[in-house]
């Protein structure tokens, strides 16, 4: 009988594992270790993900009951300590530097030209428990830890993340992010601070956020607004020349601001460095924020970033970055089938089969049953 690799195996093919390799020399990920590498503890890791295991122990036992079928994929049972300690210990950019390395491979196909490129930039909360009070501490009894994530719409796919503390602000994160010349970044009002989008104008970029309801607006230009649209207003000014203390802001390019109401009946302030494109456009940029909140309630179901099996910073960075890898295998091996269509289903379908041996592009097929060879004796007539 032909073998048939499991679908776990077929996940980890789309691993680039030779330059994961390179990443583990680079940080010297391996050296001094015995018996638990850094690619037995990235399959760990990676099984709990796809698994959907809620803790540590879960991980190991589901690991144990499946370690014939572990021999082909590299790996082997793990133990609950030896994993404790190398999620506490093993440098977490060796897995951030990974999920890095697989982006250009989870976007081959769907390159735009860089003026094209639009980043939505968000974060989400987690909670976590009282045992990481010592680096997760947001307030007396409340314990976190906080995903920044630049998130790309149109490949359906995040392009950057970090990991802080729940009581760093989104901007503080977001200043160290790297900006892309020429790119589109949407953002919402986390991310308020003047000289920030003075940074993303000079580098070619254009910005679409909103404006406070208090902030001032110098009008230069009334443009005319559309008959029977959402757009109220279309105006090309200036943001205030002074800030607090008397500073000068750093921003002093025309802006242009565009006045929309929604569904609810709330007018927002939507404000641009663009002052060419149509508002209908600039309004629609900013309604695209909503992919990423759904991209995070999604990574939020279908992965595990709720419970964690770590309680240091550095297992929480390395399980956030390990689910996000989870995502892009995910997403590539969906488009490399055609029988399920929807990343949900898909998902669901994996955890289901995850340790069965069949090909990923049958999973809403029934199994096959194990064919027999009619020369075989059947053994059981002889004990009858």
């Amino acid at each position: 009988m032909r073998h048939q690799n499991s679908v776990f195996h077929s996940l980890t093919k789309h691993v680039p594992w030779s330059k994961f390799e390179q990443i583990v020399e680079k940080y010297g990920a391996d050296r001094l270790v015995r018996k638990l590498t850094t690619k037995r503890q990235f399959i760990a890791l990676l099984y709990g993900q796809l698994s959907g295991s809620t803790s540590l122990r879960e991980v190991v036992t589901g690991m144990a009951s499946h370690e014939t079928r572990l021999y082909h994929v590299g790996a082997a049972p793990v133990k609950r300590s030896t994993m404790s300690d190398a999620n506490s210990t093993r440098p977490w950019q060796v897995f951030s530097e990974l999920f890095a390395q697989m982006l250009p491979q989870a976007h081959r196909g769907l390159r735009r030209a860089t003026a094209d490129a639009v980043r939505l930039i968000d974060s989400t909360s987690v909670r976590l428990s009282s045992l990481s009070e010592g680096w997760a501490t947001f307030s007396a009894d409340v314990f976190g830890a906080k995903a920044h994530i630049v998130y790309d719409p149109n490949a359906d796919r995040p392009v950057y993340f970090a990991v802080t503390p729940a009581n760093v602000n989104d901007i503080t994160a977001a200043k160290a992010m790297p900006i892309e010349p020429g790119a589109t970044y949407v953002y919402d009002l986390g991310y308020y601070d003047y000289g920030w989008w003075a940074r993303l104008d000079d580098a070619g970029c254009r910005f679409v956020t909103r404006l406070k309801k208090n902030t001032p607006f110098s009008v230069v230009k009334e443009n005319r607004v559309p008959k029977n649209s959402n757009i109220l207003r279309d105006r090309v000014g200036h943001l205030p020349a002074r800030l607090a203390n008397s500073r000068k802001n750093p921003l002093q390019v025309p802006v242009r601001e565009i006045t929309v109401i929604i569904d609810t009946g709330k007018l927002l302030r939507i404000v641009t460095n663009d002052l060419d494109a149509p508002a209908e456009e600039i309004a629609e940029l900013y309604k695209q924020r909503w992919q990423i909140e759904l991209f995070f309630r999604w990574v939020k179901q279908t992965l595990r970033i709720r419970h964690f099996i770590g309680v240091s910073e550095n297992a929480v960075r390395i399980q956030i970055a390990i689910a996000l890898i989870a995502f892009l295998i995910l997403r590539m091996a969906q488009l490399a089938q055609k029988a399920v269509h929807s990343p949900l289903e898909f998902a669901r379908l994996v955890r289901t089969n995850l340790m069965h041996r069949r090909p990923i592009n049958h999973l809403l097929e029934p199994l096959q049953p194990i064919p027999i060879n009619p020369d075989q004796l059947k053994l059981g007539l002889y004990f009858q």
